[in-house]
């Protein structure tokens, strides 16, 4: 199978690494730079150290060329707030093959979730998302990990034949609201997580956070048309407790920083990496009051990035909400 990976970050380098041998694989980039270190390193030194590329794993900086000859799936490893702008070069290259995206946000401004952009940008073109609680690092070295695909019949046999192989296990649904959903919100509990466990709130927390988080998530799920099973799956609670309790995790780095008094800016600087749950918080949140459904977690995050609150106070305005029957 021929696939194009567009996207030489982190994630988008692993999972050109899991499918390389099996199929012919290319990387696009757009940094000329980063491409010409990646030919001559044969290593992502930036993003994912460690990991040699295969020689036959092609890298480019030349959109255009990825998807030469038209490739059997094309994979956006872009953060959620650049798949717009890419989905429209592809849209532009005639590009009509089957398409994946790994990102997990909602779109600053327009509070989009992935395949709402894609239906404004390639109509009826067959895509979907490919999530699930899986770290970069752990699937480049070929440690099991287990994702979902969303999307029709033929888009998730596609993806299964290209990724599912050796310790990579692909599931599939048809949720693709349910799986964006909780791709998404889950990096805003990570981030609530972070701060908790940097305040020393203690294991017992911990799991209150995570459970009330995934509450949140599913309401809001369910109110955006999604499938309450969904969120007991890979890319609900699975990809909820990596996110919130690995120690590779951006969004809880981010949180753990921000508990420990470091300011917003700083935090990410020494991140050196995109946390989606920091830019994606805000449109959950509003997305939330439209639909009319209570996520008091994601409200104390946003007031907390936003600087409205102390991670302290945020905390203390949780605690002191008036006690409800379990489940809502």
């Amino acid at each position: 199978m021929r696939i194009a990976v567009l996207g030489g970050g982190a994630w988008g380098t692993a999972i050109a690494l899991a499918a390389a041998g099996r199929n012919a694989v290319s990387l696009f980039a757009r940094d000329t730079a980063q491409v010409a270190a990646l030919h001559s390193e044969r290593e992502n030194k930036r993003y994912l150290p460690g990991f040699r590329l295969p020689d036959d794993l092609h890298v480019t900086a030349d959109l255009a060329e990825a998807v030469a000859g038209g490739p059997d799936l094309v994979v956006i490893a872009t953060p959620t707030n650049g798949l717009r702008a890419t989905m429209q070069a592809l849209a532009r290259s005639g590009n009509e093959a089957p398409l994946l995206w790994l990102c997990k946000g909602f779109e600053r401004t327009t509070g989009y979730l992935a395949h709402q952009i894609a239906a404004e940008e390639l109509g009826a073109q067959a895509a979907g998302p490919l999530s699930g609680p899986s770290f970069a690092q752990e699937v480049a070295a070929g440690q099991p990990a287990a994702l979902t695909v969303a999307g029709s019949v033929a888009l998730c046999e596609i993806a299964t034949a290209a990724f599912h192989s050796g310790a990579l296990r692909v599931y599939a649904t048809d949720d693709v609201t349910g799986v964006e959903v909780g791709g998404a919100v889950k990096n805003v509990m990570a981030i609530a997580t972070g701060i908790a466990d940097a305040l020393k709130l203690g294991n017992n927390a911990r799991a209150a956070l995570i459970t009330r988080g995934l509450a949140e998530i599913t309401r809001l799920g369910v109110a955006l048309g999604a499938r309450a099973e969904t969120f007991m799956g890979l890319t609900g609670v699975g990809d909820l407790l990596l996110t919130c309790t690995g120690e590779l995790s951006r969004n809880r780095q981010v949180g753990f920083r921000l508990g420990e008094g470091i300011p917003l800016t700083k935090a990410l600087a020494e991140l050196g990496h995109v946390a989606e749950g920091v830019w994606t918080a805000p449109e959950v949140a509003r997305r939330a009051r439209d639909a009319e459904v209570e996520m008091p977690i994601t409200d104390a995050v946003c007031a907390v990035l936003a600087q409205k609150l102390t991670p302290q106070a945020a905390l203390e305005l949780l605690l002191a909400r008036d006690p409800r029957r379990e489940g809502e």
